[in-house]
């Protein structure tokens, strides 16, 4: 193995490290008021919110506008167009059997999705470094740093997640760089800070086997110019960045969050029900403020089951360890009609889901696949 005689005492031997960078040991940092778990615990640590009291009291809806509320009928016109629409998007099947199909039946139902959103904010507060650039130190001297809930941050549009990342006031520390300690660089460890590597050519024999002739590739020497540190020896600490020393802090990371429950009424027909959950609804209710409440009198009693079952998921979840921004309650109806129709002596089925007439086909009589026809 190729090694330096003349080792550098200023540059340490981390060749067998990796060198990316590295969490510092939990002992190189000091102790900052109220932030004495970031030490005991070594990770970032979740912190509760403060609790809050609850919004407006239940109040009483009537669902007469429900009762009252009728979806267009589905016509077989319609649903002929709504077929041609979707076969003219697809690449395989044949616009024949869309014009010439025979409609024998319509079956059409509405069905009711139920959505809750819960708009939160977590946070969380780790160490974090960065390379020190002699710039000026916001450490525990200029004071106590202020309790994580209390710091003030612009709070996104409702129900549009993000993540943003803060440095705590008064959290600052810098240190020796623990990955070189403090000496900026460390010894390649492809060349073991020789510069030079043996020959791939020749195997460091000046000549290649057999041959008189001296080595081409590396002009008779045996040794070629290292390419991981371009020759140096030594590389820049990558943890660093070549500074020496590391400015440690604490990180306030806040993540909000847009929880989702979803639920569709029953149907008796076959339509895949996650299709139904992604379809596009006609609203019928909308609850929004900081907190909402479970529907309790609503006339088909699987969506007031499910409204409670979803207000009591969302809060058990995010209760400690989140706090709640805003909710959002409501439901949609979703037209759902099952077509049967009959073509060349058979009869098939297709399902028109949606206010905007989406189609789902179970079994298309003519599909076709790089021109030839699918039997």
């Amino acid at each position: 193995m190729d090694r330096d005689l003349s080792e550098d005492d200023s540059v340490v031997d981390l060749s067998f490290e990796a060198e990316s960078p590295l969490a510092p040991p939990t002992e190189l940092l000091e102790r900052l008021p109220s932030y004495d778990w970031l030490l005991q615990a070594g990770r970032g640590q979740t912190f509760f919110p403060p609790w809050e009291a609850l919004g407006r009291p239940q109040e009483q809806r009537s669902w007469s506008s429900f009762l009252e509320h009728r979806v267009p009928v589905m016509t077989e016109e319609v649903a002929r167009e709504a077929l041609l629409s979707f076969v003219n998007s697809k690449c395989c099947y044949s616009s024949t059997v869309a014009g010439d199909l025979v409609i024998r039946e319509l079956n059409q139902q509405t069905l009711c999705r139920y959505r809750l959103e819960t708009f939160s904010e977590s946070r969380i507060s780790e160490w974090t470094f960065q390379p020190f650039t002699n710039h000026s130190v916001d450490g525990p001297q200029r004071g106590a740093s202020p309790r994580l809930w209390d710091i003030k941050v612009q709070v996104p549009p409702m129900f549009q997640e993000d993540i943003r990342k803060f440095q705590v006031p008064h959290s600052s520390l810098v240190k020796e760089c623990h990955k070189c300690h403090g000496r900026g660089r460390y010894k390649c460890s492809g060349c073991h800070g020789a510069g030079t590597v043996r020959c791939p050519s020749c195997c460091g024999a000046k000549r290649k086997a057999k041959q008189s002739r001296r080595c081409q590739l590396c002009a008779g020497s045996g040794r070629r110019r290292c390419s991981t540190c371009s020759g140096r020896g030594n590389k820049t600490c990558a943890t660093c960045k070549g500074e020496k020393k590391l400015l440690h802090f604490i990180q306030l990371v806040i993540m909000w969050k847009n929880s989702l429950f979803e639920f569709v009424s029953e149907h008796r027909l076959n339509c895949p029900r996650e299709l139904l959950a992604k379809a596009k609804g006609e609203n019928l209710f909308k609850d929004e403020n900081s907190v909402v409440y479970p529907i309790v009198d609503f006339p088909l009693r699987d969506i007031s089951l499910a409204s409670q079952r979803g207000i009591a998921e969302h809060s058990a979840a995010l209760a400690s360890r989140a706090r709640v921004l805003q909710q959002r309650q409501t439901i949609e109806l979703i037209p759902l009609t099952e077509v049967h129709y009959w073509y060349q002596g058979k009869t098939y089925v297709y399902y028109i889901y949606g206010t905007d007439h989406q189609v789902y086909v179970v079994d298309y009589p003519e599909r076709y696949c790089c021109g030839c026809t699918i039997v």
